[in-house]
């Protein structure tokens, strides 16, 4: 390998992206022999086009630990590759500054651009998230998305020992603070060269736009706000997610729920996730309206969902963000025994509500998707959360990605899926005495009686609709209010309470 070569091929790669000018040419190379300790460098004439950095990184990488400027650990290769990208990188100020120009020719523009910068600079690892399986299971309630998660490496037992010795710090405070901006990271926090932020306001305060590094479908975007506050789900949330979509017509927005267990992994740290796809929900039919005295212009209805919500459509945002509160002030204080629905016991609130927006033409629609988070001790990790008999395919929390419709499933299931394919191909009786495929035991079972034979050129589309099958029962598990004649009635009688006058 020739690192001449490698560097000619990332600057050829970073001017062809639109990364740096003809002007930035020799200022960026002479940071890459420094990264990599080169003595000299040699302009060569380059004539490729690829999609991604990737195959250039590597090469450079393999250069780094072959002269021990790094180990061979995942994490140390991924901390080394984003600062040799941030060689070739845009200044924040000039990032925000083709976002403005694009935006004031068109929204979409503005957000392909970014979006397209983001993969080029390798903060978005297209290379990895390639590997995920992805696939959609048909279904009453529309096509889910599943998606068994391979993007996402496996930690080096030697990174995590030096995890362990890096000094404790409060900066920045989370993975989310708008201070993880050129960060260089370091054995337990990924870098962040090459992060780039687009400011906005949202409701007259500071909040920032990023995509996430590790996407789980088209253009998913996280906005966070400027300061590290908690997760709070509220009016303002609502105005928030109106104001973004008025900004970005072509986006959804949504919040994680605020309370643990049916809210997001990052509580901490107030933030949405949204991003350029249709998810089943999106698609989801209203199945019942309803009239709320006073908002005769909101069309109000029960969507046709497994999760229970509450769809709000109109074009008045101030009307909607009024009775969406009122929603939510009803929700937050409601009980109903019949249905196992408590607000709160002993001094802990339940009940909350996972919101979504977006836009239908000149009309808003928000989702208002009810959540409780009490637990029993059938249910010990909750009782609206996915019961035990799934958890084999789906035991984490279900946030905003999973109530719209997009599993995000663990990369173990890949093996277990390819080693239980080949046992019901075989025609084995029982797995439970095969230590991997234990806990599918029961479901396996199940399947040799709905599949007494099963081919080879059928197993793998048998397993990820059997796997489409169960995500669909995680979300049923996780709705408030059942899909039986018991729990649909019920949910009325909560929208009867929310129609009564203040």
């Amino acid at each position: 390998m020739n690192i001449n070569t490698e560097i000619n091929r990332l600057l050829n790669f970073a001017k062809q992206r639109g990364l740096i000018s003809e002007d930035d040419y020799y200022y960026s190379a002479n940071l890459l022999i420094d990264v990599l300790h080169v003595g000299e460098f040699v302009p060569e004439d380059i004539e490729e086009n690829l999609e991604t950095a990737a195959p250039i990184l590597k090469n450079m990488l393999d250069f780094a630990v072959q002269e021990k400027l790094i180990e061979g650990t995942t994490s140390e290769r991924d901390l080394f590759d984003t600062r040799l990208m941030n060689c070739v990188m845009p200044r924040p100020s000039e990032v925000v500054r083709r976002f403005q120009s694009d935006y004031a020719r068109a929204p979409k523009a503005a957000t392909d651009n970014f979006y397209k910068m983001s993969i080029a600079s390798n903060y978005i690892r297209k290379d990895r998230i390639d590997k995920n399986i992805v696939w959609q299971t048909a279904t009453e309630f529309g096509d889910l998305d599943i998606t068994i998660n391979l993007s996402k490496p496996e930690k080096d037992p030697r990174d995590i020992a030096k995890a362990k010795l890096v000094k404790s710090s409060s900066y920045p405070q989370c993975l989310l603070c708008r201070e993880n901006e050129g960060f260089a990271g370091h054995a337990g926090h990924p870098a962040r060269q090459t992060h780039r932020l687009i400011p906005l306001r949202l409701a007259s305060h500071r909040w920032f736009m990023q995509y996430s590094p590790y996407t789980y479908y088209n253009e998913h975007c996280i906005v966070l706000n400027r300061k590290h506050i908690p997760m709070k789900v509220n009016r303002k949330s609502f105005e928030n997610l109106l104001d973004f979509v008025t900004i970005f017509p072509h986006y959804f927005l949504g919040s994680n729920a605020d309370l643990p267990i049916v809210g997001g992994s990052i509580l901490s740290h107030d933030h949405y996730q949204g991003g350029r796809y249709d998810f089943a929900m999106a698609k989801a039919s209203v199945e019942r309206t309803y009239s709320v005295k006073g908002y005769e212009q909101v069309k109000v209805g029960r969507v046709k969902w497994p999760m229970s919500t509450i769809r709000l459509t109109g074009e008045d945002r101030e009307e909607l963000t009024d009775l969406a509160e009122k929603i939510l002030n009803k929700w937050r204080a409601y009980s109903d025994e019949s249905v196992g629905i408590l607000a709160e016991s002993d001094g802990q609130p339940h009940n909350t509500i996972t919101p979504i927006a977006r836009r239908r033409g000149n009309a808003y629609e928000l989702d208002l998707v009810l959540r409780n988070n009490r637990t029993s001790e059938e249910h010990p990790l909750g009782i609206f959360h996915p019961h035990a008999e799934v958890h084999h395919i789906k035991k984490e929390n279900i946030g905003l990605i999973e109530v719209m419709g997009l599993a995000v499933l663990p990369a173990r299931l890949k093996q277990e899926m390819h080693h239980l394919g080949q046992e019901l191909v075989r025609g084995t009786a029982d797995v439970s005495g095969i230590e991997e495929l234990q806990k599918h035991a029961d479901w396996y079972k199940m399947l040799r009686e709905k599949y007494p034979t099963v081919t080879e050129d059928k197993v793998d589309g048998i397993l990820q609709a059997e796997i489409g099958e169960v995500f669909k029962t995680v979300l049923v598990h996780a709705g408030v209010y059942k899909r039986d004649e018991q729990g649909l009635a019920a949910f009325d009688k909560f929208m009867q309470v929310v129609s009564e006058d203040e």
